[in-house]
């Protein structure tokens, strides 16, 4: 019996940490695997896989983006790109119920899926298997399910966050857990140090996963038996997300600009004397502790070193910033050229 169709009978749920004590155990090279994922932080899990020499027979990943001024250049996915230097066969679907794409995914005769930031797949693709697929979430599940988990945990002010491997289900990052490692969110983090923290955290689990498949020694539990006072959700970021709210206290800024470095990277509108608006992109910032109370939005300036910005209950020292149609730089870089005495960001 395969662990989907397990779950589909009408078996208890205490029944689920016995399931793979049936399954034959297999060695390394045995276990068929498909792996699925797009950017930067699934290419790395792929490239760890390969090297510890597990079996991957296939890959599937995003089509080719167009870029460039006519986007007649197309551009490979992370995933993609390593995948071909290796060998390993690459399917990139259009649409993942393309009746094609599931005759060539089904004829690579995966024992098991293994799916990391790619898109939501359909039931005919996570259940082909017959061991099921399991997804490497950037979070505590049930906590920060969504497409932006490790930025929501640096914006809600969290200090803890990790990673999740568990079993796909009908729901988005729903599924049955089967392990998690912790990790403490530095008041030095931000969204990039954190993903590549997380990146480095999500090999090590996944394969710590793959090797208690192979043992037999996966116990899965149901997300339900996981205490929650409150759950937080991750959706994705759009450009209004990132817009800075001055009202709101020093910290809660600093996080939001620190859940947002460097990508998408939170912005606010820099007002200028003469009622002229440019948007502004802020990476970096330092909360002020005896800053004077003032209307939040005002700027602060001495021209040369340093620019602080008031919030609601004190200040923060902008360190990295970017003006529109000019290159990210320091604050001492930007103050050289720039004038900002009489401006407001609002």
């Amino acid at each position: 019996m395969s662990y989907l169709n397990f779950l589909r009978s009408d078996r208890k749920k205490d029944d689920i940490p016995n399931l793979f004590d049936i399954i034959p155990q297999m060695e390394k090279k045995e276990l068929r695997i498909v792996f699925m994922g797009t950017p930067e932080f699934a290419e790395h899990i792929l490239r760890r896989l390969v090297s510890d020499q597990y079996n991957i027979i296939g890959v599937v990943t995003m089509p080719d983006k167009p870029i460039g001024r006519h986007g007649s250049v197309l551009q490979s996915s992370p995933v993609k790109k390593f995948a071909v230097e290796q060998g390993i066969p690459v399917l990139q679907p259009e649409k993942l119920k393309d009746p094609s794409f599931i005759e060539q995914l089904r004829a690579l005769n995966a024992d098991l899926q293994i799916v990391v930031a790619f898109r939501m797949l359909p039931e005919v693709v996570w259940s082909m298997p017959h061991l099921g697929t399991f997804n490497l979430h950037a979070s505590l599940l049930p906590q920060y399910r969504g497409a932006a988990p490790i930025n929501w945990a640096i914006i809600n002010g969290d200090k803890e966050t990790g990673v999740t491997t568990f079993f796909l289900r009908h729901e988005i990052d729903t599924g049955d857990i089967i392990h998690q490692e912790r990790i403490p969110i530095l008041p030095s983090d931000n969204a990039g140090t954190l993903h590549d923290k997380l990146m480095e955290l999500g090999a090590d689990l996944t394969v710590k996963t793959l090797d208690d498949i192979l043992a037999g020694n996966v116990k899965p539990i149901p997300q339900s038996q996981i205490p929650a006072d409150e759950l937080r959700p991750a959706p994705k970021i759009f450009k209004e997300t990132c817009r800075i709210d001055w009202t709101k206290p020093t910290a809660r800024v600093n996080d939001f600009i620190r859940g947002l470095s460097p990508y998408p990277a939170a912005w606010t509108v820099l007002k200028g004397a003469d009622g002229t608006e440019q948007d502004f992109k802020i990476f970096a910032a330092t909360p002020v502790t005896d800053a004077p109370m003032q209307v939040p939005g005002t700027i602060t300036c001495d021209g040369r070193k340093t620019l602080c910005v008031s919030t609601s209950d004190g200040a923060l020292r902008l360190t990295e910033v970017q003006i529109a149609g000019k290159k990210r730089m320091d604050i001492g870089a930007f103050l050289c050229g720039n004038d900002l005495t009489s401006c407001t960001f609002i």
